[in-house]
């Protein structure tokens, strides 16, 4: 079952990256990010054609309550949301409380374990604050960088699902869970 998540007051910290709600004044450095091609399509979406469309998106994260900001050196470099799974896809979860996680990250800061960092301080703000059963993290099956995330942060593989994107695909997702350790 889905838990309900508000991050509206939260900030969570680690050696190089500050997670905090979302602010308007973060528009630019969304737009910067996310109208780079490769970046959006890693999570299944196309790059913002126009600072609007990341208005929008920035209007979303700030509402929902539930998408940290990645801030590093003073600059939004990525996202990482607490979304709801399928839970129609998961009668076995039945009965306990968790979430999926979706990130992105700036190309420009691939392969410096930035994401990893990240996922795991939500993990534990996830499983000690928000008292979480388990949390998913799934990526596309081509998408090696977020395989390697899931794998640094301790996920296994549970099932294969198709995914439908915002790019109007339909693509193999490779969904992973890591359960609370009693």
């Amino acid at each position: 079952m889905n838990k309900e998540i508000d991050i509206s007051n939260i900030i969570l910290t680690t050696e190089r990256l500050t997670l905090r709600p979302w602010k308007e004044s973060d528009l630019n450095d969304l737009y910067e990010y996310a109208s780079v091609d490769g970046v959006g399509q890693m999570a299944g979406w196309l790059p913002h054609k126009t600072i609007d469309t990341s208005k929008e998106i920035l209007n979303i994260f700030i509402e929902a309550k539930r998408t940290f900001a990645l801030e590093y050196q003073g600059k939004v470099i990525g996202s990482l949301g607490m979304e709801r799974y399928r839970e129609k896809e998961y009668p076995e979860l039945d009965g306990l409380l968790g979430r999926e996680l979706g990130y992105v990250l700036s190309k420009d800061y691939w392969g410096r374990g930035i994401m990893p960092e990240a996922v795991k301080a939500v993990i534990s703000y996830l499983f000690e604050t928000e008292h979480l059963d388990f949390i998913i993290a799934a990526y596309f099956d081509w998408n090696r960088q977020s395989a390697r995330v899931v794998q640094k942060c301790g996920f296994e593989y549970i099932k294969t699902l198709t995914y439908h994107t915002k790019a109007g695909t339909a693509v193999t997702s490779i969904q992973n869970i890591l359960y609370k350790s009693p």
